[in-house]
């Protein structure tokens, strides 16, 4: 008898636990934390001050006298600009993940 009311309010216990953590949805928004990776990609600051003068001359032109194949190039120019400028070493990590993480490392430690 013990035994099975035991089992009985585990079971109770686990279930409303599973349907409060996917009703908190908005929970889910959690704040992320950056952390700088170093890469052999990343770009230097030369190489950054010259993109954003660059986006600033595009941004600065007169496209009324333009063609549509012209402001085109332009555009696929901006896109890849801001790839590159995004692509700059840093990665975006969840503070529940960071927690994970810090918590695996002290327990496999």
């Amino acid at each position: 008898m013990k035994k099975t009311m035991f089992f009985v309010i585990a079971a109770l216990l686990i279930m409303s636990i599973s349907t409060v953590t996917a009703a908190n949805d908005d929970a889910k928004k959690a704040e992320t934390t950056t952390i700088a990776a170093t890469s052999s990609d990343a770009l230097s600051d030369d190489e950054m001050a010259m993109l954003t003068l660059r986006v600033e001359e595009i941004r600065d032109m007169d496209k009324s006298n333009m063609t549509a194949l012209e402001k085109r190039e332009l555009r696929n120019e901006l896109k890849l600009i801001k790839k590159d400028m995004r692509g700059n070493g840093v990665i975006y990590i969840g503070t529940g993940t960071l927690l994970l993480i810090i918590i695996l490392i002290v327990l496999l430690v």
